[in-house]
């Protein structure tokens, strides 16, 4: 069991929260696909364990961790089941408290091209089932 009460294995079942944090990373309908997109850093991509509701815990999480000097536009909402599908996985990373982090993505140094498409060929089906909410 972790610090926040969560168990150690992030469940398929699971919501996880993609801060949206820039207007330019959603529309009217969907989040955009760069937004799933690994950090060069790190390899990953951060992720909340909390869904849309109780919408007042999803934005203090959001203001605590993902909107310091930024503001918060809102978030995506995904299945750890929907990330698994598209052949990455979802570890339990704290802290901060609920905090998670989607790993495995393609990473081919000798061809950055390939890479490229094929992050972003994940990025794009993880996106598809986003559900979007707005602040």
């Amino acid at each position: 069991m972790l610090a926040s009460g969560l168990l150690d294995i992030v469940a398929d079942v699971e919501d996880l929260a993609r801060f949206l944090t820039s207007s330019s990373q959603f529309n009217s309908q969907m989040a955009k696909p760069s937004v799933f997109l690994p950090t060069p850093s790190d390899r990953e991509t951060s992720v909340f364990r909390h869904g849309s509701e109780p919408r007042d815990v999803l934005w203090t999480i959001g203001d605590e961790h993902a909107g310091r000097n930024r503001t918060l536009h809102g978030a995506a909402i995904i299945k750890t089941s929907d990330v698994r599908s598209a052949l990455l996985q979802v570890i339990a990373s704290e802290p901060p408290p609920r905090h998670a982090s989607i790993t495995g993505w393609p990473w081919l140094d000798n061809d950055p091209e390939l890479q490229k498409a094929q992050q972003k060929e994940r990025a794009v089906l993880i996106a598809s089932k986003a559900i979007l909410v707005r602040r």
